[in-house]
Order: structure tokens, then sequence, then C-alpha cells
């Protein structure tokens, strides 16, 4: 039971991770992007890819961070020429494309098997101290990274994409650029979303294509949607409550009866009705954004 908690606490802390950099431009800026996995998938890899070439972590950590931002600069850039809903769709297209080429190319990333074998990064300490130890950092490093947000989120670069998500004209009266804005949003959110990869490579001791599957960045949307966007404490709520219904369903199962096909079925229901009565009863998510009002 200790191992099924810590375990259960340590998978929360790194989607939050994800959910926090996915809500830095999908809640703060408005920006609607449906590959933000794809940079949880790069940060992954360059743990698999670094460990491979006898890298240090924070080598590889810096690998993965570094291509994940390159990659926002180019979606960023994308969004010169479509209109919101077209690049989200881009967005979209750009992670299948990459999860394609991570199928194929072997020689790099193991194909279809991934890469396996990547080391824990408390190896080193005997069980279960390990996982306690790996937990206190996914948990210090979530802190962090919240604390962070939440800065970015209150302070001036936060109320400039809020304005320009609410009042782009306004924004672009007032001497702000909206291309720079949207490329700082999604690259500072591909840097948090890289990082959250990194660590659940060294978690899991894999990466793989499976990592960058779309339902992974819907299933981030959700957390979000159902927290409340554009608000740090909503996103780990939201984080909180999908992870609840996730632990919940297994334990259903076992005082009600049922089977593993329907447990999972289950899952996917229960979390699908808790998103819908967010969107019908509670549509600003559980915690609300907080947004000033002029008096």
């Amino acid at each position: 039971m200790f191992d099924f908690a810590i375990s259960t606490v340590t998978i929360a802390g790194i989607y939050a991770l994800m959910a926090l950099g996915l809500n830095l431009q999908a809640g703060y800026a408005g920006l609607l992007n449906f590959g933000n996995i794809a940079f949880a998938g790069l940060g992954a890899y360059a743990a698999g890819i670094g460990f491979g070439l006898g890298w240090a972590p924070l080598p590889s950590l810096a690998l993965g961070v570094g291509l994940a931002m390159l990659l926002g600069a180019f979606m960023a850039g994308l969004g010169r020429k479509l209109a919101a809903d077209y690049w989200g769709i881009a967005t979209l297209s750009i992670a299948e494309i990459l999860r394609t080429v991570a199928t194929n190319e072997g020689w790099l990333t193991g194909g279809a098997n991934g890469i396996s074998a990547i080391p824990a990064l408390f190896d080193g300490l005997p069980r279960p101290w390990n996982s306690v130890a790996f937990l206190a950092l996914v948990l210090a490093v979530l802190a962090a990274a919240a604390w962070l947000c939440a800065r970015l989120g209150n302070g001036r670069f936060g109320r400039a994409l809020r304005l320009m998500r609410e009042e782009p004209q306004l924004a672009t009266c007032l001497g702000y650029n909206l291309r720079t804005l949207k490329t700082r949003a999604i690259m500072a959110s591909a840097a948090v979303t890289a990082l959250g990869g990194f660590l659940y490579a060294h978690y899991m001791s894999f990466a793989g294509p499976e990592y960058m599957l779309a339902s992974e960045t819907f299933l981030l949307w959700t957390m979000v949607m159902i927290g409340g966007l554009g608000n740090t404490l909503g996103v780990l709520v939201g984080v909180v409550t999908v992870q609840a219904a996730h632990v919940l369903v297994p334990f259903a199962k076992d005082w009600i009866g049922f089977g593993s096909d329907v447990a999972g079925a289950l899952r996917l229901g229960l979390i699908g009705a808790i998103l819908l009565a967010c969107l019908l009863w509670r549509s600003e998510g559980l915690v609300p954004e907080k947004l000033r009002k002029i008096p």
C-alpha cells in the first residue's frame, strides 16, 4: 500500500508539471495547443538518448528543454499564418508527426519498442527510500514550478497575456507585440512540460512513442479545464481530481466485483462525467480564475 501511494503521488506530481506548462499558454494566453504532449515526449527521449550516450542527467535535461523550446518557437511561427482553430489542428499534426518519426527511427529512438533501462535518479538508495527520494524531488520541482507560474501569471507578463487573450486589439494599441507574447508563452510552456516528460522517463525507466499520443494531450486539457484555466491552484486541483478518479476505480472494481475491461471504461466514463459536470455547472472550473476589476 505504501508503494502504491508513493507511485500515485509521484505520477500525479509529474502530470501536474505538464498541466502547469499547458496552463501557461492555454489558460493565460488562450492558445489552443493540441500537441502539447510533444514537449513532454522530447524531454522523455532526451533522457533516454542522453543515457545511451553516457551523459549525466543535467545535460540530458538541457537537451530536452532546449529541443522543446525550439519546437515551441516553430509552433509559434505557424501561428502567424493560421487562425486559432487551424493552429490548434496544426499543433496536433506536429505531435503526430513527431510520434511517427519516433516510431520509425529505431537507430535513434528505439522505434516502437522505445528506449528502456533508463536509470532512476536515486538507484543507489535502498528500497523504498529511492522512491521516496524521487517523490521528494518531484514535489520540490512541482512547488518551484507552481510558484514560478503563479508569479508569471500575476505579474506583468501574465497580465499582458490575459489582455492579449481577452482584447487583442487593445493589447496591440497599448504597444504589445502579440507574436512575441505568444512565442514567449509557448516556449515557457514547452520548458515546463519537457521537464515533466524528463522526470517521467526516469521514473518509468522508459521512453516510447506512446508518450506522445494525442490522448495524453487531451488528458492534460481535461485536468486544466476541470481545475480552472488561468489559475495555478485550479490546475493542481484538477490534477488531483483526475488522479483520484484513476485510483478509486480499481478499488471499486475489487469492492463491487466487475472485470478489468469494465474498470477501464468506467474510469474514462467517470472522468468524462466530471468534465461534463464542470462544463455544465462550473464552466470556469472548480477554482475559477480571478481577474482584476477596475473600480
